[in-house]
């Protein structure tokens, strides 16, 4: 907790000074346990995207979804991909390392990256976390895009809107239908989908619950892209179905109260650490 309260702190601080400038490229975690993975940067998404070249998956490591494609167009700051030997990409794959230290080497099969409010970096994170996961383990990723109030996984990977999570819940359509697998990244996506008059009321149903265990079973790994942790229920109503928690907050930007009602949102057994996004 003390680590947490230190990066708390450098927060704070660093948004008494000045207000961050968007950076491109990430500095390095920095601390350890199980309550705080340290302080990290990710680049903010651009508007504009950029086709990329990225090595080929084993065929062997991907779910076959009935929508797979080889290659998309991908927004240029998944740096995971489009720079893979990038001083950026390599601090995804440094907090990936420290995600799977602190949960022990695989106890958080499924992790929830959150943040306290929008802007703050947490889809880009799930994302270039998911992407370093399949390249480093060549094993089965999926991402799935819960954040029905503001869905940003599909526009990340070039992808469309729907079918996606939310007509798998209604039963407009069949997860196989939804699931896209992007071969050239050994990487699997579930987009959001048309977005649900009730969020947080579906994200809790049963139906819910029966996806992330079809999820569960067909991949070794899933990243959920949630809401924001505070004053949003849906963060709640998933708490139970993950493994561990990520929260993502932005030097500069996040106040401290809104960092501890985000905090206090998640349970403390299930909390991998903080995200310290744009530090200085």
């Amino acid at each position: 907790m003390n680590r947490i309260q230190h990066i708390l702190d450098k927060a704070e601080r660093e948004g008494v000074l000045h207000r961050t400038r968007p950076m491109v490229k990430p500095a390095a975690p920095g601390g350890n346990g199980a309550t705080a993975l340290g302080e990290f940067e990710a680049p903010r998404a651009l508007a504009a995207a950029a086709p990329v070249e990225v090595p080929h998956a084993s065929p062997a490591t991907l779910f076959p979804a009935a929508r797979a494609i080889r290659s998309t167009v991908l927004d240029p700051y998944l740096v995971a991909a489009t720079q893979g030997t990038g001083i950026a990409a390599e601090q995804y794959r440094a907090l990936r390392t420290r995600i799977m230290q602190v949960s022990h080497g695989g106890a958080a099969h499924t992790v929830l990256i959150t943040s306290p409010g929008r802007g703050e970096g947490k889809s880009l994170t799930a994302a270039n976390l998911a992407l370093t996961m399949g390249q480093d383990y060549q094993r089965r990723i999926c991402v799935v895009d819960a954040d029905f109030r503001a869905p940003q996984q599909h526009r990340l990977f070039g992808l469309a809107e729907t079918p996606g999570l939310s007509d798998v819940l209604l039963g407009r359509a069949p997860l196989e239908e939804a699931l896209v697998t992007i071969e050239d990244l050994g990487l699997t996506v579930l987009p959001a989908g048309l977005p649900p008059d009730h969020p947080a009321e579906l994200l809790g149903t049963s139906a819910m619950r029966r996806t992330l265990d079809t999820l569960r079973s067909r991949f070794d790994r899933i990243v959920i892209d949630a809401p924001a942790a505070a004053p949003l229920a849906d963060v709640g109503v998933l708490m139970p179905l993950v493994d561990g928690v990520l929260l993502v907050v932005r030097a500069g930007i996040t106040s401290k109260p809104a960092i501890h009602e985000a905090v206090a949102a998640i349970d403390p057994a299930k909390c991998l650490g903080l995200v310290l996004n744009e530090a200085t």
